[in-house]
């Protein structure tokens, strides 16, 4: 068999053996863990054991749509009333309220989050408003960021001048592809023209770090349109960009039986999709960070992957290393140090909850010691491609049992040339990057059924 065709049946035998359904590692212990035995009175007396001196990180959820994306894999619904949207931000600032009750004094934040849905659905006096109430109840004095995740087809001059009042320094674009044929395919017409007026009016507001929300795997997506959409977007110098793999799970996303799935490109077609585009962004200049972020070198992102400093949570890789995150809004997620929280999914359920005064948690789970010790095994896997588990497990107080805990399961990897093992220490090869998410599930022990979460390829 010649070289290349024997290479390229390689690639196709690990795709084969290393495709199964794996967590995203947004999290550890992941979501599919939350159960209702975990609530409210729960993280009420969490917010309580909070440290007054110590930081936390603000997340509101907007989960308002112009359209419905049919790839969509986010809480949100397609809305255009204004007064659905004003009384949305009025509970978002009762919800604090009932937070900080239960903290029980001021609160400093270090950082704002923005996402959806739509963020920029907010009407440009709504999100001046919501702004101003959480200053008024919260310490922004070190806020270092303040961020928000937006689509540049409804973005509206008004809308940026206003995020530029309350000091919006990143934003997340959606893009996705730029193909016509792709877009009408998922419901989500967008044109060059948007996206260049919206850096360049977001940065002229004084935004100074842009990203931009790639995805590959939707249908009839190619390798050819997806390096044309990159070539048209890096001429806009985004000092970030994301790539994300298409999830397609109708069973539960029920809207994404709208896409033909007949259209979807095979696994192997995903893998050169995202490898042709990492070694694009790579040539160009961009620096890969962990599974499916690029930065370039002067971002802040960049320079925290490069000493060791990335983190990952459910807004994707991050350089938050706050240890408490506050969730507000319709589906959102907290995090303490006890454990993870979300808040009801449906609207009206979270409606109905803080209009009448109680903590909007409907799920959660605590974090048990050894919880910890595997989280942080992830998190690095999935931040350095390398982890070193002996260190870890002293740290976290544990044992030669739990140190040498995935051992076995790893030598597969190891046999197929996907990582390398020696005194403790796991390095993800770079051979094995594309399935850095089935050697963290390795390490998972509720890593298992398949359906439940995306493929890794």
């Amino acid at each position: 068999m010649p070289r290349s065709d024997a290479e390229r049946q390689a690639k196709r035998d690990l795709i084969d053996r290393y495709d199964a359904h794996a967590p995203r590692y947004t999290s550890y212990p992941t979501a599919v863990q939350f159960t209702p035995a975990v609530g409210a009175e729960t993280w009420g007396d969490w917010l309580a054991a909070v440290p007054r001196d110590q930081a936390v990180s603000l997340y509101l959820h907007i989960p308002f749509c112009k359209r419905l994306c049919w790839y969509c894999g986010c809480n949100t619904r397609a809305v255009n009333r204004i007064g659905v949207i004003a009384s949305y931000v009025d509970l978002l600032l009762k919800e604090a309220d009932l937070v900080l009750a239960r903290m029980g004094g001021p609160v400093r934040v270090g950082s704002i989050h923005l996402g959806g849905g739509t963020p920029n659905m907010l009407p440009p006096a709504e999100l001046e408003r919501l702004y101003a109430g959480l200053a008024a109840r919260f310490d922004l004095g070190d806020c270092f960021e303040v961020a928000a995740e937006l689509d540049p087809e409804v973005l509206t001059p008004e809308w940026m001048e206003a995020a530029g009042r309350i000091g919006l320094s990143r934003a997340s674009l959606g893009v996705q592809d730029l193909s016509p044929r792709v877009q009408a395919a998922v419901n989500r017409p967008e044109t060059f023209d948007s996206i260049q007026a919206a850096v360049e009016g977001l940065r002229a507001q004084g935004a100074t770090s842009i990203n931009l929300d790639l995805m590959y795997g939707l249908p009839l997506q190619t390798v050819e349109n997806l390096i044309n959409t990159l070539g048209r977007v890096t001429s806009l110098s985004p000092e970030r960009i994301a790539l994300f793999g298409y999830a397609h799970v109708p069973w539960m996303k029920p809207h994404q039986k709208l896409i033909d799935a007949a259209d979807l490109p095979d696994a192997e077609a995903r893998f050169a999709q995202s490898q042709a585009a990492a070694r694009y962004l790579v040539a160009k200049g961009w620096q890969a960070i962990g599974l499916d972020h690029f930065a370039l070198p002067h971002d802040s992102l960049a320079a925290a992957a490069r000493s060791g400093r990335l983190h990952r949570n459910f807004q994707g890789y991050t350089t938050d290393a706050a240890p408490v995150l506050i969730g507000l809004g319709a589906s959102s997620i907290s995090r303490t140090p006890q454990g993870f929280v979300q808040n009801h999914a449906q609207e009206r359920d979270w409606r109905a909850a803080v209009g009448a005064g109680d903590l909007a948690v409907a799920r959660g789970v605590a974090l048990h010691p050894r919880d910890a010790f595997i989280g942080a095994i992830i998190e690095r896997l999935m931040c350095d491609f390398e982890v070193d588990v002996t260190a870890l497990a002293r740290a976290h107080g544990r044992g030669p049992a739990d140190a040498a805990l995935a051992w076995p399961r790893l030598e597969r990897f190891q046999d197929d040339g996907l990582i390398a093992v020696e005194a403790g220490r796991v390095r993800v090869l770079p051979r094995g990057r594309p399935f850095v998410r089935a050697v963290c599930a390795a390490f998972d022990p509720h890593a298992v059924g398949e359906g439940r979460h995306a493929r890794v390829v």
